[in-house]
């Protein structure tokens, strides 16, 4: 039997370096700056021998409920809502505040278990905050330092006591690893090399990430697709600063996707927090299989519109295109053959690729934007037999030979798929350095027509063919 955690607190308390020390990875992002995290994030915790699942939330504030602010702590409030017990984080360095006061009464009131944490207890003049946070009258605070690691099994104690024995280590033989919903920074690549076309698992979890400019509606998506407000929306732009990962199922298929911070352009990209959430962002494309670029369908095809395609495309993931905003669009026939016309000149790279007209705001197209990810995704996965390619390929060079070069003419022998996710061909020839750059487009592209791979990324990679007579030649 498993439980939750949610940590709870003002601003700049240190709330994120709690989450991060407890789940073992720098998964949230942390800053001076106050106010950085907004949207709730799950996390497998891990403290000492006690396994639950940790919540971190926005700071606290006392404002309107239409600011920014006052959203953020609904979300804040939907997460102590959902936990059974709750870390309520102040810092010892600095003090008690009204605000702590305030929160510390309305954990109170919520009638769920409270475990009162007193952070950057190592700081010198911290014990008169320490002392302080008994004014509270939520027990006895807990002194630790989440940056360096100090007071985690007190931390432990207090958590087993709050909660009780039985529940948090009962049944631990039952649970089950769940999810992870952090983003490697290595790339998750599930190759082999095998000659057979597999079929295609249509009940594998499948990784979306979505990513587009600022105010893009992205976060709106997501939440459509969950039928709830998960994540943090508004007219502001640049709303959204962590990557964050929610679970749902389409179809019986179990679908994790990855909201993500806007990303503007690399001149504008100045402050050091717009920085991280724009790495973050990438990590989360990088570990992704598809991802939804999601297009402004009022300013489609803006400038950075087009290199966040191409990222996506270099890093050789399956890219479906989103053209948000549809129920704004007037004439919406003609803007859709314009929006056509505009994809197949704007991006060459990825002929073919799949675009779907949606709506986050009213769910306008969103079960034939899932359709169109799945079915990309079976691209992306696709193995072509030997043979096949082999047979292929003396087609193509029938039709269309390979150059000469300085007089020789260029030979193709041998066709291989080496990989999948993307799918990358190997190719035996005379030369590979000499055979030039508007051939290899002209066999992606015959790829791409004759094999029914539109949209992804496809890799050729030339080798040199083994000559018999080398060994011959170097005993001479």
């Amino acid at each position: 039997m498993s439980f939750t955690v949610a940590i709870v607190g003002r601003p700049n308390v240190g709330k994120s370096t709690l989450f991060n020390r407890l789940v073992g990875k720098k998964l949230a992002l942390v800053d001076d700056t106050p106010g950085v995290t907004r949207d709730r994030r799950p996390g497998d915790a891990k403290l000492v021998d006690l396994r639950f699942t940790i919540i971190d939330t926005a700071g606290l504030e006392e404002t309107g409920p239409d600011t920014l602010e006052g959203r953020m702590r609904a979300q804040t409030e939907m997460a102590i809502g959902e936990a059974d017990l709750t870390l309520f984080v102040v810092d010892a360095k600095m003090g008690l505040t009204p605000l702590d006061k305030t929160f510390g009464e309305l954990l109170r009131r919520s009638g769920k278990p409270v475990v009162l944490v007193a952070n950057k207890s190592e700081a010198r003049g911290s014990d008169g905050g320490f002392y302080d946070a008994f004014t509270l009258g939520l027990g006895e605070p807990v002194p630790i330092s989440a940056e360096h690691g100090q007071g985690m099994i007190d931390l432990r104690d207090a958590i087993v006591e709050a909660i009780g024995e039985e529940r948090a280590f009962g049944d631990d033989e039952d649970e089950e690893a769940v999810t992870d919903v952090s983003i490697p920074t290595g790339e998750m690549e599930g190759d082999d090399d095998e000659e057979i076309e597999a079929a295609y698992d249509e009940t594998k979890p499948l990784r979306v990430a979505i990513v587009g400019r600022p105010n893009a509606g992205k976060s709106t998506l997501i939440n459509r697709f969950l039928g709830e407000d998960r994540l943090l929306t508004g007219p502001e732009a640049g709303i959204t600063r962590d990557s964050i990962s929610v679970e749902w199922d389409w179809r019986g298929r179990t679908i994790k996707m990855f909201d993500t911070a806007g990303m503007r352009r690399k001149a504008r990209v100045q402050e050091k927090l717009e920085k991280l959430s724009v790495a973050d962002a990438l990590r989360a494309i990088r570990f992704a299989e598809t991802v939804v670029i999601v297009f402004d369908a009022t300013i489609p095809f803006e400038k950075q519109d087009l290199q966040i395609v191409d990222l996506v495309l270099r890093e050789g993931r399956a890219a479906v295109l989103a053209f948000n905003k549809w129920d704004l669009v007037e004439h919406p026939q003609e803007v859709l053959a314009d929006l056509r016309e505009k994809t197949e000149r704007l991006l060459p790279q990825a002929r073919g690729i799949r675009a779907v007209p949606i709506s986050g705001q009213t769910g306008y197209g969103l079960d034939k934007l899932m359709q169109n990810i799945v079915d990309t995704d079976k691209v992306w996965n696709k193995r072509i037999s030997t043979a096949k390619l082999n047979k292929w390929l003396e087609g193509v060079q029938v039709q269309h030979p390979p150059p000469a070069v300085s007089g020789r003419r260029l030979k193709l022998k041998y066709m291989t798929q080496v990989k999948a996710r993307p799918p990358a061909f190997m190719i035996s020839c005379t030369r590979p350095d000499a055979v030039p750059e508007h051939y290899l487009r002209y066999l992606t592209n015959g790829l791409r027509a004759d094999f029914q791979m539109p949209g992804v990324p496809i890799r050729i990679h030339l080798r040199a063919s083994e000559n018999p007579f080398e060994s011959k030649k170097k005993r001479r």
